[in-house]
């Protein structure tokens, strides 16, 4: 095989935010190079981060698309950015409430080529931590309008408690915010599309308040009250691997896995995967290379590889693995082939259905 395939050791983006702290430092080991404090997100897998290992060291994703093709994307656009980005977020205050726009309004109102979905898994999170998550019931745009301009639309907002290992999935137009004191893992599509509907009275850098964006958010928003909370995970068992989706959708499948042997494999099914150490360091073989991930380190396997293997480090791991654009189907077949309940199947894929 091509030398130049192997796990591609991703070097980070630390990023600050007004809301951030320091736990990206102290538990996530991570280095802010000239960022300055506080601390908000590292973006772990992104097309403009850096190979931090092998023959590639330097080059950042994208570069590696124009250089490798389809060998390193397999069945998604190697001409596209890198379609997910995933991130460490420390919110060590409450971040703003938000919306984030659909691929169709992106593409005709932005110019740009996808809106946001993104997704949630709770690392951890202080006694009482809480998201706002939706309505407390159904509403319009004439009344969020009105709330707005009046100063009550936190009586509408939906507020979720949280507790580590919860998933939740966000579908653009799901009005949101991560609360203060909770540390969470995010996939999303590759997209910083953000309009932002309230920031709790907060200034931002010169002591100004950071930019609204209401008239774009009435746009995209979803005003019926969902009810949307922790996802209902699917657990099963399969070649040495306790694996539990946590989410299913068409632009990314997130799992985690925890492996209980000396070697576990995972199929690709032609796509990059994007694979983060929890909390003891795992060796990573694919395309008949390797590479060690200490904890919260991350790595994109290239889609030529068939199988990706997980070796544990002497003790028993775990790992958050990104299948982007993933092959629902194959997915599906393969959690019921090793012995998933079709009930519980059914209703975990239903979720994600919209």
């Amino acid at each position: 095989m091509d030398p130049r395939l192997y796990p591609y050791l991703m070097q980070p983006k630390v990023t600050s935010a007004i809301w951030g702290g320091d736990a990206l430092l102290r538990r996530f080991h991570k280095s802010p190079g000239g960022t300055p404090p506080p601390y908000a997100e590292s973006w772990e897998c992104w097309d403009a981060n850096a190979v931090a290992n092998g023959a590639l060291a330097g080059r950042t994703l994208g570069e590696l698309r124009g250089e490798l093709g389809t060998a390193l994307t397999g069945a998604i656009d190697a001409q596209g950015v890198f379609p997910v980005l995933t991130k460490i977020i420390d919110a060590r205050d409450a971040l703003s409430v938000q919306v984030h726009p659909d691929d169709a309004y992106a593409r005709r109102v932005e110019h740009q080529p996808n809106g946001k979905t993104e997704c949630w898994y709770i690392l951890a999170c202080e006694p009482g931590a809480e998201l706002v998550l939706g309505w407390t019931r159904d509403t319009s745009r004439e009344e969020y309008e009105k709330r707005v301009a009046d100063g009550t639309l936190a009586e509408i907002l939906r507020r979720v408690p949280v507790a580590p290992g919860d998933a939740f999935y966000l579908p653009a137009g799901t009005l949101h915010a991560i609360g203060a004191g909770i540390q969470l893992f995010e996939t999303q599509q590759a997209s910083d599309l953000t309009y932002r509907i309230f920031d709790w009275n907060r200034v931002g850098v010169g002591g100004k308040p950071r930019e609204l964006h209401v008239a774009k958010a009435a746009d995209v928003l979803d005003y019926r009250a969902t009810f949307p909370g922790a996802v209902r995970s699917l657990t099963y068992a399969e070649d040495g691997l306790e694996r539990r989706m946590l989410i299913a959708d068409p632009r990314f499948l997130v799992e985690r896995v925890a492996v209980r042997a000396t070697e576990a494999i995972i199929a690709t099914d032609g796509r990059p995967l994007t694979i983060t150490a929890e909390g003891a360091h795992v060796r990573v073989d694919a395309a008949d290379q390797s590479a060690v991930l200490e904890p919260w380190q991350t790595v994109v396997t290239p889609a030529e590889a068939a199988h990706v293997a997980l070796i544990p480090g002497g003790e028993p791991t775990s790992a958050l693995v990104v299948h982007p654009a993933p092959d629902l189907a194959a997915a599906r077949r393969r959690a019921l082939e090793a012995g998933a309940d079709a009930d519980e199947a059914g209703a975990f894929f239903a979720q994600f259905e919209r």
